[in-house]
């Protein structure tokens, strides 16, 4: 039984699990920490600010986790169209199983529809749970990918990754106003100043966040057959061409008698923000116990560039500056 104060217990009988949960445990007090976005610690772990339970995720993860040719991970630095591409993906991969007029996402969130990784690799204290899952599985992540083993990113894997970002400005402020749904009542609301000054040192949830971008930028450059790295502001500006690219990168293109039936526009309909967050399974105000936040809260604006309502001219510079810096010679920009 887990019973470290920085974890929530969980039971296992799994000798191997219960060394993992002992290795986590010794290790997270050790680590510089800093306080969160609510009401959290954040800890540094191999260059990456973290929360205690997805540090032991990943090393879960690490230690125990099998991976299969077929599995897809859905990856994204929180706030960065997450739950869109977790829709999407799910779509273009079970398109032939369900009609769209009835279709799982208008019953259900998409988290419910794709897991998250690091979460579910805790579930029943064993591997079991994500070893039952049919192939391909599809697995939704925020894990930086140089936190994930070698079998699950060299080039003898075949599992794929799928990853989007967001210009760090309009990441920066829908993480704010997410954080403070978070916040209880009682506790005063996290200032936009101070949410930008933690964004900017890095301190943020599985952050830096342009260290994150470029793990898989990186990635995607060396192993283009493994990662696919898309940008939200161009899903935005060509959402069919995007839902073809993913597609194809996934091995499950459209054919010629999808494409005259109109099942790429299909696909985008049911997934675009406006569809998703208007539908009653989205709008639910309900919070469960294991999980602080409705299915309201993942779905604000969905909009490219809100940035320029709520960021003085001083924090616009310093951000681009950072990005600039950060950026500067790989080939990709959020311009």
């Amino acid at each position: 039984m887990e019973t470290s104060k920085f974890f929530p217990i969980v039971e296992t009988q799994d000798e191997g699990y219960q060394k993992t949960f002992k290795n986590c445990a010794e290790l997270v007090p050790t680590l510089p920490r800093s306080k969160g976005w609510w009401l959290d610690e954040l800890f540094q772990y191999q260059g990456f600010w973290m929360s205690s339970f997805p540090i032991r995720g990943s090393m879960l993860i690490n230690d125990h986790f099998k991976p299969r040719p077929t599995d897809i991970i859905v990856a994204t630095s929180p706030k960065c169209g997450t739950t869109w591409l977790r829709a999407l993906v799910f779509s273009i991969i079970n398109r032939a199983a369900f009609d769209f007029n009835d279709h799982p996402l208008r019953k259900l969130n998409p988290q419910e529809l794709v897991l998250l990784f690091e979460g579910h690799i805790h579930k029943d204290g064993s591997t079991s749970f994500l070893d039952e899952l049919p192939s391909p599985r599809l697995l939704s992540t925020h894990i930086p990918y140089s936190l994930f083993p070698k079998r699950m990113t060299d080039d003898t894997s075949a599992c794929r990754f799928v990853y989007i970002c967001r210009d760090p400005k309009d990441v920066l402020v829908s993480k704010w106003y997410f954080s403070n749904k978070l916040r209880p009542k009682e506790v005063p609301p996290l200032s936009l100043e101070e949410a930008f000054d933690l964004f900017c040192k890095g301190v943020s949830h599985y952050g830096p966040f342009w260290d994150h971008v470029l793990g898989y930028w990186k990635a995607s450059v060396e192993s283009p057959k493994k990662v696919l790295f898309l940008t939200y502001e161009d899903v935005k500006k060509e959402p069919l061409g995007c839902v073809r690219k993913v597609a194809e990168f996934l091995g499950v293109p459209f054919s010629q008698e999808e494409e005259n039936r109109k099942t790429v526009e299909e696909i985008v309909k049911l997934c675009s923000f406006e569809s998703l967050s208007n539908l009653d399974v989205n709008q639910s105000v309900a919070k469960r116990s294991e999980r602080p936040v409705s299915n309201s809260d993942f779905f604000r604006k969905g909009e490219v560039g809100d940035w320029v309502n709520h960021l003085s001219p001083e924090m616009v510079e310093k951000m681009n500056q950072i990005t600039e810096q950060k950026l500067q010679g790989i080939g990709f920009n959020f311009h």
